[in-house]
């Protein structure tokens, strides 16, 4: 996509501020500090309730000076909207655009300040009035303040309501989201009849339909409407704010949001990012990088410091932005729309202050995912009370920090190199994991089993980047797609819910020359919640040429009890276990985590067995081969960690052609155009490690950061320190 403006650089910046803003003075001096330190970009967040407070009253004088500065420093301006904070009068205006919680009553919460969610939940923009105010409102910012054609707008961000955290309950149940949740429901079946028959219910009117108000339901009902509610309600409000703003900007400057947070095994993020021209995510490794059940956090206290900066970098960098890459449309901006810039101050609770390193980590491990603009959050320390002192790269005073510096030499650095690090250059990977929405919702509702979806997807992530093998994210959508049967391989994590519409899809991907390798349980549920005969979806028993003999749930390693419920009665648990291989897998082990599910071959083979019981299968179909592996292999990548896992899984990739980027200690990612690449080189280990790289082909290799480069002949020796990150780059 076209950029317009900003084509030609790397965006890098850094967000000056939001309400409770600073004196002009001090802004304008962030600014030019900024732009003295290389910064080219820098966010402004505006506020509803204080641009408009009062209905046709507006005061956009202080973005419009500062933007003024920004044109004098020949800076981008990337624009945020901030709608969930509502004016007064909208309120007063329209009583009924409140949202409505699970009880039934409305919510009352009035945003004062962007802090402490950015306004959220906000108003139900469902309600007709509320959405024309906000679009009236829209048009009103972008026809004064577009005058300056250096611009990106955002017009959501960190996307969602938070409602559970903010007002205690989950939204919206007000009459007009429910109106329209009936009648997406009409245009999805067509008439109550079809309904009826997917649901197996008995409804005689479309006004009878409505969701249950209890967390403790997983039927069709439920799947759907936490569907509607993530997918089309909140792709609705997207759609309708970068509709306004392309109604009133003349130049079309590029429309984007922001999630705040990867979302593991959630399809929600393809949804979001088609309903402007891209989507970006904000990311704070230091905030929520470890789960609970990961070994780094469940067996050592205090942390261990190098499995927690580990996970940082693969967890809170590389997936994410990994995930963001590809539920983009190919060749979309990667945008890290908001960056850790201090430490996270949440109330009572401080976190570490960002070393150098660990801006130089997030920042170079960010680029490796294929990240096109990164702006900080934020150049001065946060004055409000609920993040006081935090998130900033400058302190409350000064004008430098050693963060703030290593930024700055980093951002500059890339820079340099605007056609390889500000468009985007990801070469593309052989091996992807399959995202489906469906089986997302349905895990959701799924009582005492909504984490393990997620968990085993993260998890696949870590073992393919403890590997050193690129990964891509495909959507359920995109499986008929050019791009998508290009894959070598498709991993699709505990896929327990499955319709045969998806099944069917991925039957064609195997029978065109892809592997499929399925974790256990495909399509034991329907597409509407109901249990398929035979415990397997039809499809797939015909594409792993199996049937379904028997499911029971495994103890964790030692006794632990990290996912297990506690047992009701003695005989639910098998012992811990390793399975065994056989066949292609012959001479391997693998971890059964969770589930272990067995099978009987039709015209399968083995290639995992349980005792005598067979518990892995492969079966050529046409040009491919489908792998049915019946344990949830993805939780040893991160739980009760087995190198002997990890082993075979990398030798049933090695099988379907997929290997690794670089053979060593160090991992590689690239960035590569026509006649130019970037080599980024990570060390994951616990030491130095020098590695000798095979350069020929390349006229001139070069350090990112200005290191020396020793080159004799085709070989390049690099040096890399445990957890950092160093970057190369090579022109012909």
């Amino acid at each position: 996509m076209n950029l317009g403006p900003i084509d030609g650089i790397f965006p890098f910046g850094s967000h000056l501020c939001r309400e409770p803003m600073p004196p002009m003075s001090e802004l304008k001096r962030d600014m030019d500090n900024l732009k003295q330190h290389g910064f080219n970009l820098v966010k402004l967040q505006e506020s509803w309730a204080i641009d408009e407070p009062e209905e046709g009253s507006y005061d956009f004088s202080r973005y419009e000076e500062l933007i003024a500065h920004a044109a004098k420093l020949d800076m981008v301006v990337y624009l945020g909207l901030t709608c969930e904070q509502a004016p007064g009068w909208l309120w007063r205006k329209h009583p009924d655009c409140r949202m409505v919680g699970i009880n039934g009553l409305p919510i009352l919460y009035e945003a004062q300040t962007p802090l402490p969610a950015d306004g959220k939940p906000g108003p139900c923009f469902d309600h007709p009035g509320a959405r024309a105010d906000q679009a009236r409102f829209i048009k009103k910012l972008v026809q004064t303040l577009g005058g300056y054609d250096k611009i990106i707008w955002n017009t959501w961000q960190e996307i969602g309501y938070w409602s559970e955290r903010i007002v205690g309950q989950p939204v919206c149940y007000c009459q007009h989201t429910l109106e329209a949740f009936r009648a997406w429901l009409k245009g999805e079946f067509g008439d109550l009849a079809a309904l009826n028959r997917a649901w197996n219910s008995r409804y005689l009117d479309w006004a009878a339909i409505s969701p249950q108000r209890t967390d403790n339901a997983w039927t069709a009902l439920d799947v759907h409407w936490k569907y509607f509610m993530d997918d089309v309600h909140v792709a609705r409000a997207l759609r309708s704010r970068a509709e306004a703003i392309r109604e009133a900007d003349p130049l079309r400057r590029p429309v984007f949001a922001h999630v705040d947070a990867y979302t593991a095994g959630s399809g929600r993020d393809w949804t979001y990012a088609r309903c402007q021209d891209f989507l970006g995510c904000s990311t704070y490794p230091t905030w929520f990088a470890l789960h609970d059940w990961d070994d780094a956090r469940a067996t050592t206290i205090p942390l261990e410091k190098h499995g927690s900066l580990l996970t940082e970098m693969w967890d809170s960098v590389a997936l994410k932005y990994d995930n963001l890459r590809s539920c983009n449309r190919r060749g979309s901006p990667v945008w890290a729309a908001e960056f850790q810039g201090g430490r996270v101050s949440d109330g009572f609770h401080l976190g570490r202050v960002p070393s150098p390193e660990d801006i130089r980590r997030w920042m170079l491990t960010a680029i490796g995912s294929g990240v096109t603009a990164l702006s900080f959050w934020v150049t001065r320390a946060e004055i409000a009370a609920a993040e006081a002192n935090g998130f900033s790269l400058l302190d409350s005073e000064g004008d430098s920090t050693a963060r703030f510096e290593e930024a700055s030499r980093i951002g500059q650095a890339l820079c340099e190199h605007p056609e390889l690090f500000g468009q985007p250059s990801w070469p593309g990977a052989d091996v992807a994991i399959l995202v489906n929405e469906w089986n997302y919702q349905f895990c959701a509702t799924m009582r005492r089993g909504g984490e393990h979806l997620p968990y085993s997807v993260r998890g696949w992530h870590r073992i393919l980047w403890d590997a050193g093998i690129p990964v891509d994210f495909v959507d359920t959508s995109e499986l008929d797609e050019a791009y998508a049967r290009r894959y070598r391989a498709i991993i699709l994590p505990f896929p327990i819910s499955l319709s045969e519409e998806v099944a069917e899809k991925l039957a064609r991907y195997v029978d065109g020359g892809g592997n499929l390798i399925s974790e256990a349980c495909p399509g034991r549920i329907n597409a509407y919640s109901f249990a398929n005969r035979g415990e397997m979806s039809p499809v797939a028993r015909q594409l792993f040429g199996v049937r379904h003999e028997g499911l029971s749930m495994v103890r964790e390693v030692g006794g632990g009890a990290r996912w297990s419920p506690i047992e009701r009665s003695w005989g639910e648990y098998l012992d811990e276990t390793m399975l065994t291989g056989t066949g292609r897998l012959e001479g391997h082990k693998l971890r059964a985590n969770v589930y272990l599910e067995t099978f009987s071959c039709t015209d399968g083979e083995p290639c995992l067995q349980y005792g005598e019981a067979v518990a892995g299968t492969v079966r050529e179909v046409g040009k491919g081969r489908a792998w049915l592996l019946g344990t949830l292999v993805g939780h040893t990548g991160t739980a009760y960690r087995d190198e002997r896992s990890r082993q075979a899984v990398r030798a049933l990739l090695e099988q379907v052609g997929v290997a690794p980027a670089h053979e060593g200690a160090l991992l590689l990612r690239k960035r590569a155009i026509e006649g130019k690449e970037a080599w980024i080189f990570t060390n994951p280990t616990g030491e130095t490690v020098t590695e000798q790289i095979d350069v020929a082909g390349w006229s001139a290799v070069q350090a990112l950061l200005g290191e020396a480069v020793e080159r004799t002949g085709d070989q390049v020796a690099v040096t890399v320190r445990s957890l950092d990150v160093r970057v190369l780059v090579l022109k012909k």
